[in-house]
């Protein structure tokens, strides 16, 4: 089973803690959402369990080994990153944009082998590109690039996926969708999913697990269910808040600064 610690994690910038002794344990299986306000540390934290940002203290380990130990290529292989605000730079059309997750599986030389059109074409649609597949990347919308982006990041079939904001932008459909295809890549398909977000009824809905920071600390790890109540988003947002709805249905409804 993939697990993916953080052990004491640790981040400083300006005399600022960003992370503060950051220590838990993930898992296959999980989807989970990470939540916290604006400069609580959650794309900081994101980035350093991607191998992406080195810690100022404590480490990150895959399956009880340093990330630093593992090669780029393996890590590449094992885990797929989507940033925040992604950016497409080169007018290539959107299905060589959607190929480039595959390039840790691909020879040193040549073109796409012709045994990964299938995967190519299939994430393609399930992202809802399909009539976008020969359009320059430049010319899509937000949110059009967003879709792009995420079938880039699992056309590889990584064994964990971590999202930085990835339904940001996104119209109510798409935001839906994404949301429900990562909870069954993570439920369905056993892979790990974390991914930062901010609309909580998104979170409270889809997400197995909630992870929720605080000035760089964690304030709470665990099952949604278990974890989500009035008195945490006081605590990690300064607002009251009353949840009402059934586990998958659940509803947020701000009712004012704390």
């Amino acid at each position: 089973m993939t697990v993916l610690s953080a052990r004491q994690l640790s981040v400083v910038r300006g005399g600022r803690a960003i992370l503060d002794a950051a220590d838990f344990d993930l898992s296959a299986g999980m989807f989970v959402a990470l939540v916290g306000a604006n400069g609580a540390g959650k794309s900081t934290l994101l980035a350093c369990l991607a191998g992406l940002l080195r810690p100022d203290g404590g480490e990150v380990r895959l399956d009880g080994q340093p990330l630093s130990r593992l090669g780029g290529r393996e890590l590449a292989r094992r885990r797929a990153y989507l940033p925040q605000n992604p950016r497409a730079e080169w007018p290539i059309a959107v299905e060589r944009l959607v190929a480039l997750g595959l390039t840790p599986h691909l020879p040193a030389f040549g073109g796409l082998p012709g045994g990964f059109e299938p995967r190519l074409t299939e994430a393609i649609v399930a992202c809802d590109l399909t009539q976008h597949r020969f359009q320059p990347a430049t010319t899509l919308s937000g949110g059009e690039l967003a879709r792009a982006m995420l079938a880039r990041a699992l056309i590889g079939d990584p064994q964990i996926l971590l999202a930085d904001e990835p339904t940001a932008g996104l119209d109510p459909r798409h935001g839906l969708d994404t949301m429900g295809r990562l909870r069954r890549l993570a439920v369905e398909q056993g892979k790990l999913v974390m991914t930062s977000v901010h609309d909580m009824s998104l979170a409270a809905r889809h997400a197995t697990h909630l992870m929720a920071l605080r000035d760089g600390k964690v304030a709470a790890f665990g099952e949604t269910r278990e974890v989500l109540s009035p008195g945490l988003l006081r605590e990690v947002f300064d607002v009251e808040a009353r949840i009402s709805g059934a586990a998958g249905d659940t509803i947020i409804d701000y009712r004012g600064p704390a």
